[in-house]
């Protein structure tokens, strides 16, 4: 039987879109132009703040022997100005895993600052946070905002920005097995050094933009303070914009702008482990 070559340049075509699982690297990619929370916010006006400075492009893991290699792609070339020293200074990332996959298991919250919660199903194990921001202050933030998630929380010894990517190396305690059998969460943030409250050095969202604050959300702390993540399939398509804006919109506010429903959102990567009832049937 004959193949077109339509269907063979589609066939290729959707093979270099999907998203790379295989052994010990996976790869997603995300559109550009979602760096919009649940697609009204606005960056801060300071022109520290490039535009696409918060635009996730890609993310990557990949283990070799006992270490993992990590990087977070941007829409824009990456700057210092507040001479942090590692080679980035506004972008936040917190990188959440799902080891096992399955219903129910692990850690539905996110850390404080983020303002949403995780699925049920897309409950994660360990968290890793990129920050500009020296490895012992990071630590000692931990540890005063968010102990009881410490031994889940991973913080590298350097985090690096160059070019348009945020890398680091990371030891694999409590990160063995199979990253492609893994889900992956990317959450994007801003690093700020002077955080409200017990915000885990994140940037508030507030209704209007400021110097320093994203607008078009609450001036209370009922919306997601989450300005790109990965979404749908993790294939950087134009549906994926769509999935995202459905994901960081869930929320709900009361009149005084408190929480009455956070944003919830899901793990991209392996598909969810059927639970042992399913499997019986």
């Amino acid at each position: 039987m004959k193949t077109s070559r339509f269907a063979v340049l589609s066939l290729a075509a959707s093979l270099l879109a999907a998203p790379a699982l295989a052994g010990d690297k996976v790869s997603f990619k995300d559109p550009t132009g979602d760096d919009n929370g649940p697609g009204k916010y606005t960056y801060p006006t300071d022109s520290v703040y490039k535009r696409g400075s918060f635009d996730l492009t890609g993310f990557e893991f990949q283990k070799k022997g006992k270490k993992a290699d990590i990087s977070v792609s941007f829409n824009t070339k990456l700057e210092d100005p507040w001479k942090m020293g590692s080679g980035f200074s506004v972008q936040m990332v917190f990188v959440f895993i799902d080891t096992d996959r399955k219903p129910g298991s692990g850690n539905t919250g996110s850390l404080p600052g983020l303002n949403v919660e995780f699925a049920p199903d897309s409950a994660w194990e360990k968290v890793i946070i990129l920050s500009p921001q020296a490895s012992s202050r990071v630590k000692s933030e931990v540890g005063n905002k968010a102990a009881s998630s410490k031994d889940a929380i991973i913080v590298p010894t350097r985090v690096k920005g160059s070019g348009r990517k945020i890398s680091a190396s990371i030891d694999l305690d409590g990160l063995e097995g199979d990253p492609s059998q893994w889900g992956f969460q990317v959450l994007v943030q801003s690093n700020e050094g002077f955080p409200s409250g017990g915000d885990l050095l994140t940037r508030k969202v507030n209704e209007y933009e400021g110097q320093h604050r994203f607008g078009g959300g609450s001036d209370g702390d009922c919306d997601p303070h989450v300005v790109d993540l990965l979404a749908g399939a993790g294939k950087g398509d134009a549906s994926e914009v769509k999935a995202q804006h459905e994901m960081l919109g869930g929320y709900e506010c009361t009149e005084e702008g408190e929480t009455k429903k956070l944003a919830t959102v899901t793990m991209v990567g392996a598909p969810v482990k059927p639970s042992v009832a399913e499997e019986q049937k």
